[in-house]
């Protein structure tokens, strides 16, 4: 099955096209995402009450404290996940697409914020390039004056743009950072039951082994993939929260049924008043139970809004709150007898099932660490598809379900990371208060780009982005405040770990610019290629040579520094340009944007094949097929007429055409003893010997094809079967003479070190070492 176009996943996934609003699909859906979208959320009431009681409220003899933090938690379930995102949030998808960078990736197609000058007029023809009005009614009057007004200023100041483009890498890495922290919290949770089956001190001996070696086993198993085991995401979950609800049920009739007084909000200013700064303090614990709500945003791409709406409302936000009663009920007849290491979910589960609930519970914390585990794959290969995080390698684990990525190097990272943060915190409180920073950091970002959507591609009034950004910041930098005070006790993890994957996007970042303005600075002219010829003892091998550069126009640098050493290239020139624009995915028939480059008889093209943040990379064979095949529909196409005069400028040079993947033009054949073509015909065989198949390039010998053409055409199917190079720079990037200290320490020591340990581009279009050919360059930067 092609990757790029995805596929219906049993049970796990939907495709990226745009879904049907049926009732039948929207429910289907439904009942998916509760595996893979809720499992943390679902999790929350193990260690929400442990946390808030941990330290920083005393017991009395009264309920107002118990009430007060129900309370808190009703609100904060109702305030956050509910009408903020699943009424708000989940409506500024970016073609069905959801996340810290999908808000980003619409900010950069409203207004020119993007720091990469590779943008092109042609990209905002692309059929996902639509820009969104939200999907409500007409704009009020002046908001389009609003909008313009804002996006000039962003526009016109460089700074903002880079507090924009660090806004968003912040709440990417906090989102890294949750990555770390959830499989280590949730499990560490669900397998704290075994406390109460021993005493204090040996529990603390079986706790961390116990949770190592499921984190272990967890992160070990991810380059299996989840399709297979996929179909019992669902129902563990669900049947985690109806265990949940039946408990809470349960304890709410047996121990206090008047527990619904909670509720009211009054119940949060009494708590307040009465345990002030410890009551401050402990909202560091509340928070907690909105952990995994960004995922209803990010993991949008899988599913359908409706979907994801009707989960919440109908399943998983009940289920929650009949939790949390049942537990503050349970709380309010022992919370003067039990000790503080015995407040927690375990003890409000009755005896006789404590052992099942336990199993339940482990098996809900896995699912809930691996949709985390997979999400933190999808948003670091959105950071290097748009050039913010160095290139890694990238698997697919399932050729039918799409979005299921395993990156090797990032697998092992956070297991480390995450069995460091498990033994060296090993509790549960600490553990808290680096998970709770984490995610309320993520929210915060998450509201502030929400407030630049609201105006630039919704054109709603800036008075109602303000009132977003007052209401819904305001609660949340409570619940920061919260938390950051707990600096020193557990909440530096995610800071520190925050800290380091922005020096790395930063400096990755940072690199991969100034070396796009050298290559500008020094791209050579065409008049220059043109005039390379015997004359100079330039000689033309057969053969296509593919040219990787990072210019949508121009020569660059690195060929001229090609052909002085090695005065010769192939009789087909093609400069190739991998490009990722601010978009979910490209259409296949969109992929590639073809051009030519002086006159027909050079045989010099441009070919930038253009990828949004969430497409798939085809594989070698696929990709030359296609590349291939879209210079010859190019040709066929007659764009450039016979006897046209040499495109010799830039503007010329950006007279492209976008062509589909030639498919009047090639086909495949499987039975490979079939070699003859049509009659009058010549084709071209795909070395796809692998597969069984193989790709006939047809040229139909028609009256009505100029003789030019076709001749164009036939020297494009010798070349192919001469062969095809990749020609790739190994540059050397240093800091120019002159430049700072910071500069210096940036590009030689930072950029250089990541540069060195990454992937190259011959890698990233998964063209084989075989066929490549590296020439060094020194970029003085």
């Amino acid at each position: 099955m092609d990757l790029e176009r995805g596929g219906a996943g049993a049970g796990c996934y939907s495709t990226p096209e745009k879904k049907k609003d049926s009732w039948r699909t929207a429910l289907t859906l439904a009942y998916q995402s509760l595996g893979v979208v809720y499992g943390d959320l679902s999790t929350s009431p193990l260690y929400v009450y442990k946390n808030t009681f941990a330290e920083d409220i005393e017991h009395s003899e009264t309920n107002e404290e118990i009430y007060g933090v129900l309370s808190f938690v009703f609100w904060t379930l109702t305030l956050v996940p509910l009408l903020k995102y699943v009424l708000i949030v989940l409506r500024a998808d970016d073609n069905g697409e959801g996340g810290t960078f999908a808000l980003y990736s619409l900010l950069c197609r409203h207004a020119r914020v993007g720091l990469l000058p590779n943008g092109q007029l042609a990209d905002e023809e692309l059929s996902t390039y639509k820009k969104t009005d939200g999907g409500g009614a007409a704009p009020p009057m002046g908001a389009d004056a609003a909008a313009s007004r804002v996006k000039m200023l962003l526009e016109r100041h460089h700074v903002l743009q880079r507090l924009l483009l660090l806004l968003a890498l912040t709440g990417t890495c906090m989102v890294i950072g949750d990555g770390v922290l959830t499989p280590a919290i949730s499990v560490f949770s669900a397998v704290s039951g075994l406390e109460l089956s021993m005493s204090e001190e040996q529990h603390k001996y079986v706790e961390v082994p116990a949770a190592c070696l499921v984190l272990v086993a967890l992160f070990a198993l991810q380059h299996y993939g989840t399709h297979r085991v996929g179909f019992l995401f669902a129902p563990i979950v669900i049947t985690w929260l109806l265990c949940i609800s039946v408990i809470g049920v349960y304890n709410i009739f047996h121990w206090n049924r008047h527990v619904y007084r909670a509720l009211s909000p009054c119940y949060m200013y009494k708590f307040l008043k009465k345990t002030r700064r410890g009551g401050w303090m402990s909202l560091g614990g509340i928070l907690l139970c909105i952990t995994g709500s960004e995922a209803m945003f990010a993991d949008l791409g899988h599913f359908s809004q409706l979907s994801i709406q009707i989960a919440f409302t109908c399943v998983v936000y009940p289920a929650l709150i009949l939790a949390y009663m049942g537990q503050a009920a349970y709380l309010s007849r022992h919370h003067t007898i039990e000790s503080d290491y015995r407040i927690g979910f375990y003890v409000s589960v009755p005896e006789q099932i404590r052992w099942p609930v336990l199993g339940i519970a482990i098996l809900a914390a896995v699912v809930g660490s691996q949709a985390v585990i997979t999400g933190t794959f999808s948003i670091i290969k959105q950071c290097s598809a748009l050039s913010c995080f160095p290139r890694v390698r990238i698997v697919h684990t399932s050729s039918k379900v799409h979005g299921q990525i395993y990156i090797p190097e990032i697998n092992w990272m956070l297991m480390v990371l995450c069995l460091a943060v498990t033994v060296g915190l090993r509790d549960t409180k600490r553990l808290g208060n680096a998970s709770g920073l984490a995610v309320i950091a993520v929210m915060l970002a998450t509201t502030c780009l929400m407030s630049l959507v609201i105006v630039l591609c919704w054109h709603r009034s800036v008075f109602l982005a303000i009132c977003f950004i007052l209401f819904f910041g305001a609660i949340e930098a409570l619940y920061f405040s919260a938390s950051l005070v707990k600096f020193l006790e557990g909440a530096w993890v995610p800071i520190a770990l925050s800290v380091i994957f922005m020096a790395i996007m930063y400096l990755w970042h940072y690199g991969t610019l100034k070396k796009y303005e050298f290559d500008i600075q020094n791209k050579v002219s065409i008049d220059w290629l043109l005039g390379l010829g015997p004359n100079l003892g330039i000689v033309r091998v057969r053969g296509i040579g593919l040219i990787h550069t990072e210019l949508v126009s121009g020569i660059p640098a690195i060929f001229s520094h090609f052909v002085t050493n090695l005065p010769a290239f192939h009789q087909v020139l093609v400069f190739l340009c991998i490009k990722s624009v601010p978009v979910p995915y490209v259409r296949p028939e969109e992929r590639f944007l073809v051009g030519r480059i002086g006159p027909e008889e050079s045989r010099v093209y441009r070919c930038i094949a253009r990828y949004g943040y969430r497409d798939v990379h085809k594989d070698d064979l696929e990709f030359e097929k296609d590349l291939v095949c879209s210079i010859a529909e190019f040709i066929r196409s007659g764009v450039s007429h016979p006897g046209s005069t040499a495109e010799r400028s830039e503007k010329d040079d950006n007279r492209m055409a976008v062509v589909g993947a030639g498919i009047r033009l090639c086909e495949e054949d499987a039975d490979p003893e079939d070699a003859a073509g049509p009659s009058g015909s010549k084709e071209i065989q795909s070395p796809a010997t692998a597969r069984n198949k193989r790709v006939r390039f047809v040229v139909p010998e028609s009256s009505d094809m100029d003789s030019s053409v076709k001749e164009e055409l036939r020297e494009l199917m010798e070349a192919r079967e001469a062969g095809m190079a990749f020609i790739v720079g190994h540059s050397d990037v240093r800091a120019k003479s002159g430049s700072g200290f910071i500069k210096r320490l940036v590009i030689d020591v930072g950029y250089d070190f990541l540069r060195r340990n990454c992937r190259g581009p011959a890698f990233a279009v998964s063209i084989p070492h075989a066929s490549t050919l590296e020439v060094g360059m020194v970029y003085d930067v």
